[in-house]
């Protein structure tokens, strides 16, 4: 069984930073690419990012490109979201995903069904 545990989120003033942590639970964490969605109140999910298996490539939705930097750690079995230049507009749930997925295309796993695990997010609240 595969479980994912966020942890990070809490109130935060615009322009300051969070760093949001997902830790897996299980084996084969180096063999899930890694996505980060969140969720607004009444908004759907959406895409924030994803790592690929090793951490060598991310890649980020416009909105949060140049703000928010995805890591992992493998040895840790822990995935990162570092979050920067933060705006009223990114307070949401912020969930991490793994996909077992295997191949090129990590950049277009952006869709929520894509995934096979998920964690139980964490509010990340951001005042004006």
């Amino acid at each position: 069984q595969v479980q994912l545990v966020e942890s990070g989120g809490g109130l935060v003033q615009a322009g300051g930073s969070l760093r949001l942590s997902c830790e897996v639970s299980g084996r084969s964490f180096s063999t899930y690419i890694m996505g980060w969605f969140r969720q607004a109140l009444g908004k759907e999910r959406e895409f924030v990012g994803v790592i690929t298996w090793s951490g060598g490539n991310t890649y980020y939705a416009d909105s949060v490109k140049g703000r928010f930097t995805i890591s992992r750690d493998n040895a840790k079995n822990t995935v990162y979201l570092l979050m920067n230049s933060l705006k009223p507009e990114d307070t949401a749930v912020y969930y991490c995903a793994a996909d077992r997925y295997i191949g090129r295309n990590y950049q277009r796993r952006q869709s929520q069904t894509e995934y096979d695990y998920w964690g139980q997010g964490t509010q990340v609240t951001v005042s004006s």
